[in-house]
Order: structure tokens, then sequence, then C-alpha cells
């Protein structure tokens, strides 16, 4: 009985994997929706005649959007991996543990109920409106509930491992746990008014602790830094592990992925204020934001050089595994937005990109190319060996690759074109010192490109739909065993 090999229990890992799936579609969704709205205003009021003009417009279904895909297909694609990356590296099974299967399947369904509560309200416009911290207060307390569940475990199975020596990704797992849990807290302090006004206003209404340009500061050092220990930090965990299982080849520099790891969690906290250049906040800080920034590139490229150079002397197979493209394909957005971003917070060029829709391709890039490819690609990798069945096919997987990447392409031009165009635009002046344009002119010049991200937006989710298909159809697909898979050994996983 002792030597039998040890089963893990992908109970959890199949449940986060679907709502992975699902949130990513809807979010997705919304986000084309919001494209098309952008590019042809009517599209705002077309259920007009149905009076639900409120809940289909820009302004209320951009949140949905933004959350979904943060809070919904990431953290759930997040989830996913963990509850399968832990246990392999950690040798030990969740089956091991009857208290910490109840605290996975407890961490899932309250998070269910947490996406419910977050989708009706903001649907009713419920709203703190701050930037990715809508919620209002009790959802803020579900959301701390979550979240010290999925504490619960990763230091439970972390405490019971059998692998004396912890594998890189799991260092990214805990700084992502550890990161988020002190950022949500902190920008997320918030005084119920109804029980401090003598019951004045809605049970459910807040305000922030904090105020005027504090408020905003304490803002962006959650907002930046839910980028690092959210669309950062646990995806590097995950192409640490899937990349070397998947290729056979071994991380390149485990020195290098310490140096980097060490650097991001040093130098990115320290980024955020280069979200408020030329704004209220004292200057020096604004200048030590985009010095951060810069120096930032140090870390991330480190990270991404040793997932290409992983690949050293097996380049082939890139050509050959249409997954193995996701995640080489997936690095190289992560440098090319790690050094976008820097390059943005540069005083001199934010003058010109801040405002602008080169932002929102800077973020794109990044989440569509670095984030989704890495998220699919893991729950590509995880599928056969989850539901011990075959990939459905890798033609259609690859289809979906160039779809997807013709679609990230269109979208990050576009809005970079669109970005420095409104920039330069805004800025410009006669010889009597008077704005050369209006506001409408820009609007009107950057129709196109507004057009473009729409198509390249609608492209990606086509490419979704692809994945979400492939997964259902892997599910009842060949039977097989993980010893027919291919499959390379990180720490022997």
């Amino acid at each position: 009985m002792e030597n039998r090999p040890l089963e893990y229990d992908y109970t959890v890992a199949k449940m986060f994997m679907l709502t992975t799936v699902l949130l990513g579609f809807v979010g997705m969704l919304i986000g084309v929706i919001l494209a098309f709205e952008l590019a042809f205003p009517g599209v705002n009021t077309i259920l007009g005649s149905l009076g639900l003009n409120e809940f289909t417009n820009f302004s209320r279904l951009r949140p949905l959007h933004t959350d979904a895909v943060i809070y919904g297909f990431t953290l759930s694609g997040i989830w996913a991996t963990w509850y399968y990356v832990g246990q392999r590296v950690l040798k030990v099974s969740m089956a091991e543990s009857k208290f910490l299967m109840f605290i996975g399947k407890l961490h899932f369904w309250i998070y269910l109920l947490v996406v419910v509560a977050v989708v009706v309200s903001l649907f009713l416009g419920i709203t703190t409106s701050k930037e990715y911290a809508e919620f209002e207060w009790p959802i803020d307390i579900a959301v701390v509930v979550v979240w010290v569940l999925s504490g619960i475990s990763i230091f439970g199975l972390i405490g019971m491992r059998r692998e004396k020596s912890l594998y890189i990704s799991v260092w990214y797992y805990i700084a992502m746990f550890l990161g988020i849990a002190m950022l949500y807290l902190f920008n997320n302090m918030e005084v119920p008014t109804y029980f401090l006004s003598g019951g004045v206003g809605a049970w459910y209404h807040s305000v922030s602790m904090y105020a005027g340009t504090n408020d905003a500061l304490v803002q962006w050092w959650f907002g930046h830094n839910a980028v690092a220990f959210g669309f950062t930090v646990p995806i590097v965990a995950m192409i640490y592990y899937f990349l070397p299982k998947e290729s056979g080849q071994a991380v390149y520099s485990y020195k290098l992925s310490l140096l980097s790891f060490w650097g991001l969690m040093f130098v990115y906290l320290w980024a955020g204020g280069h979200h408020l250049i030329y704004s209220t906040v004292p200057d020096w800080m604004q200048t030590m934001g985009s010095i951060f920034s810069v120096i930032l590139i140090l870390p991330s490229w480190g990270s991404a050089i040793n997932m290409l150079l992983t690949m050293k002397g097996e380049w082939q197979q890139v050509a050959a595994s249409p997954l193995i493209k996701f995640m080489i394909l997936g690095s190289t957005f992560y440098m090319f937005s790690t050094i976008e971003g820097p390059i943005q917070s540069i005083k001199s060029v934010n003058a010109i990109a801040h405002f602008t829709d080169w932002i929102v391709g800077h973020v794109h890039d990044g989440v569509l190319g670095w984030v989704g490819f890495m998220i699919m690609a893991a729950l590509f990798h995880m599928a056969p060996r989850v539901f011990k069945r075959e990939l459905y096919s890798k033609s259609l997987m690859a289809a979906q690759f160039w779809i997807q990447t013709l679609g990230i392409v269109l979208y990050f031009t576009s809005m970079w074109i669109a970005g420095i165009t409104q920039g330069m635009m805004w800025r410009a002046h006669d010889e009597f010192g008077n704005l050369a344009y209006s506001f409408i002119d820009t609007v009107t010049i950057l129709h196109p490109y507004y057009t473009i991200r729409a198509v390249g937006g609608a492209l990606y989710l086509i490419g979704f739909v692809m994945f979400a298909y492939n997964i259902y159809k892997t599910m009842s697909a060949r039977p097989v065993e993980e010893s027919e898979l291919k499959s390379a050994s990180p720490m022997g996983a």
C-alpha cells in the first residue's frame, strides 16, 4: 500500500476550472459589447424599447467587465491551478485531509455566492466608485472570508507536504495571497454610513476612510499592485510549472527565478504613484513612482527571459505544440507589456499618454496576451490529467491561437495609434496659444480605430468560445491514463 503512487484529488480544481471558463466568457463578452458601444454609441440604447437602457449603457457595464475578468476569470484560473499544482509539487493529496477538502469546497461555494452578489449589485448600480474596488462593505467582508479560506488551503497543503523543498511556483502563490490580503484590507477601509448617521440612507452604503489625495494614493497603491499580485505573480507561478512540464525542459535558472521574485516583491509595491502623475500627489511621490516603474523592467524581464531560455535548444517544440505556443507568446507579451508600462510612466511620455487609449492598449496586450494565454494554456495542460480524457482537438487549439493572436494585435495596435493621436491632438495649439482641436474632433478621428478594437476583441472572444468548446468536448473524449501523456517533472511532480 505504501508504495502505491499518490492519487491526487482534483475535485476542487475541476470546480474552479469550470468557473474560469464561464466567467471568462461572460467578462470577455461584456468587453466586446463595450467596445462596440464606444465605436457605435447607438448600441448603448439597443434595449431602449424594453426600458433596459440603464442596465446596458457603458457606465453600468464597464465595472462588470473589469471585475468579471479580474475577480472571475483570472482568480478562478489561479485557484484552479493552485489546487492542481499545489498537490503535485508538495507531494500531497487533498483527499488525505477531510478538513482541507471541506475548506476547498467551502472556498469555492462562498466565492460563487460572492460572484453572484457582485454581478447583481453592479447591475443595480450599487458601487463605491473606486476602480477595481467597487464593492460595498458587506461584499468586502465576504471577499475577506473567501481570501482567508484560500490561504488556509495554501498553507494547509504546505504544512502537510512530503516534499521538503518549495518549488518556485509555490513562492509566487504565497506572495499572491499575502500581497492581495494586505492591499485589499487597507484599500477597502470604509465607514458604513447607515449605522453612523442615525439610519440615514441605504444600509449597505459606505464611504472611504481616506479622503482626497490620500484616497487616490491608497487606491492606486492598491490598483497597480493588484496587477502585480493578481496579473503577474500567480501567472509567473503557472508558467514556471506548466512550461517545464509540457516541454520536458528544466527551468533555465533557478537563481534567476529567485532574484526576479525578490525584485518583483520589493520594486512593484512602490510603482503605483505613476497613475497619479500631474495630479495633487506630491511631486516627489510621482517621481518615485516613475523611477521604480523603470527599475521594474529588470525583475519583470528577468522572469520572462528565464521562461524563454527554458526552451533553449528545443525551439522546434514551439512550432510543433500549440500549447507551448500559447506560453511562449504569453511570455513575449509579458516582456512587451512590462517595458511599455515603464515607458508610459516617464513624465514626458505620460504627458501624452495619460487618459488616452494607449493606456487601454497597454492593459489589454498584457491581460489578453499574458494572463489570458497562460490561464488557457494551464487549463489545456490540466484537462487531460484532471478529467483523465484525451484532449479533444489540437487543431482546434492551433486555430484558436492564431485567431486570438490576430485579435490581440488588432486591439493593441489600434489603441496605440488612437492613444498617441488623442494625446497629440489634445496638446496641439495654434499660433495664438488656443487649442487647435475640440474634444469632439478627437472623438471623430478615432472612430476607425475604435471599430478595429471592437473587431479585435470579437476575434479574441471567438477564440475563447473555441477554447471553451475544446475543454467541454475533452470531458467526454477518449479515456486516457496520465502515464500515456507526455509529462516532464518539476520537483518530480
